[in-house]
This record gives C-alpha cells, structure tokens and sequence, in this order.
C-alpha cells in the first residue's frame, strides 16, 4: 500500500461534502492529514460552494513535517463543476495540476453527452505502446472530484460500488465495499451523528501509464484501504473522518482536522 492509494482512497470520498440538496447556498470546508509511523505525511483541505444545484469544489493536496522535508516535492490541486439532481451528478468538467519535484503537469476535462470527453494535456502528454487509454475506457470515466462527488451523493449507498476514474494518464476503477457499521465512540470520532458505514476502497487498473511491475500492482490491490463513512450535518451525505491502509511497513491513516459549514 502506498501514499499515492491512500490519497486516491481518501480523495475519492472527500468531495461528497460539497453537495447539498438545499434551496439556499452552502459552503463547506474541511480538511485532513495522513500520518505514516506517527509523522504526518500529507494535508488535504477540501471547500466546495453550492448555488441551487451548481456545484464548484476545489481541493488541495500537499505535504508537510518530515514528509516534506526528506521525500521529493508534491502539490496537487484538484476542481470540479457542474450541476446535480437528487439521483445523480452532472458534472461538466474537472481538472487537475500537479507539481510533482519541480515538475509541473495540468489536465482539464470536459464532458459532453453520454459521458463523452474532450482533454486538454499541458504539457501534451505523448503516450508510449501499450500506455494509450482507448477511447471506450474514456468515455463514462471521471475526473478524480467528479468520482468523488458521485459517490457522496449516494449516501447510505456509498459503498458497493465500482467508480470509472481518469486522471489523464491513467485509467482506474475504484471498488467500494461495505464491510461494516460502527458507531461513533468506538471509532472515536465526536462529530459523527449516528452510526458510521465502514467500507474497503480496492483498486483495478485499467489503462494507461503506470510505473509499478503488474505483480506490484495486483499485490497493492490485495490491501483495501479501509474508510470510515459519516454524517456530520443535517444533509444525507456521508463525510469520510477515518481511514486506514496497512503497508508492509506500517498503517498509513488519515482523519478529519476540520469540517466547517456556512449558510449563505
């Protein structure tokens, strides 16, 4: 299990507090970290803004402590928009940019009818044999905010369920799995109302360009991350406030900092 798992998992479902079926606008913030051997690794804060059923979230991933100082540089920033119904998003794009050790790379996604897709690559991205990402695993995918949206707005049916994403260089199906519910004392987490869903996050690849061995890759799907799903406000979404990913040297785990709401 890696950071790079354990963000996606914890990415995956960090979106869902920005939607809000509710007649007047809502703003969210929150944010988490990711500890790994008791030293933080990694800090997400999250803000998303409703206005009717228009959606515009935006989240920013980067490290900090010892994790920053000693490992190569990453910050990621990461949009979605669009618009949603009470069964379903609508998104109409998403985008990403990243600066990876002094390396910049951005991706925007649009979306058209019937899950079409129109990319902008900068700089262009110049896949080798083998790394393209066909066109029938492109259309229906998502941007890694707009997955994420659509699995908040399922509620108490977060789990179970296999989510198409799209980074832009890499096709990937996120698997959610419900193992479980717990309540709030025992997994220790205050804010929660009511019982939390707990759920196992699986990867496939699908398509596209990636750095691990195939055997890597399918001995890091044999490790779910495990997430702890709750209410945290008077909407039917479901906050991630818990997650952990065991490692063949020790258990990743994130938690909520800070979840703030704003009625405007």
């Amino acid at each position: 299990m890696s950071f790079r798992r354990a963000l996606v998992g914890l990415s995956l479902c960090c979106a869902a507090p920005a939607i809000a079926v509710a007649q007047q606008a809502r703003q969210v913030d929150v944010s988490y970290d990711i500890t790994f051997l008791g030293f933080t690794g990694f800090r997400i804060d999250f803000n998303g803004t409703i206005t009717g059923t228009q959606y515009d979230v935006q989240s920013h991933t980067f490290k900090e402590g010892m994790m920053r100082a000693m490992t190569i540089q990453y910050d990621g920033q990461n949009r979605a928009w669009g618009g949603f119904s009470l069964q379903a998003i609508v998104p109409s794009g998403g985008s990403l940019s990243l600066m990876v050790g002094g390396k910049p790379r951005t991706w925007v996604a649009h979306y058209g009818a019937g899950g079409t897709l129109r990319e902008q690559h900068n700089p262009e991205w110049k896949p080798q044999p083998g790394q393209v990402i066909p066109e029938a695993q492109r259309q229906g995918s998502l941007d890694p905010l707009s997955a994420a949206m659509s699995v908040g707005l399922a509620g108490d049916a977060a789990c179970d369920r296999t989510v198409p994403t799209n980074d832009g260089k890499r096709r990937i199906d996120v698997i959610l799995r419900k193992v479980g519910t717990e309540s709030a004392a025992t997994a220790g987490v205050q804010q929660a109302r009511g019982d939390m869903l707990v759920c196992e996050i699986y990867t496939r690849r699908i398509a596209g360009e990636f750095f691990d061995a195939p055997k890597e890759a399918e001995t890091e799907r044999e490790r779910p991350i495990r997430i702890w799903l709750a209410r945290l406000d008077d909407t039917p979404f479901r906050y991630p406030v818990k997650l952990e990913a065991t490692t063949s040297f020790g258990t990743i785990r994130g938690r909520l900092i800070k979840f703030h709401e704003t009625l405007k």
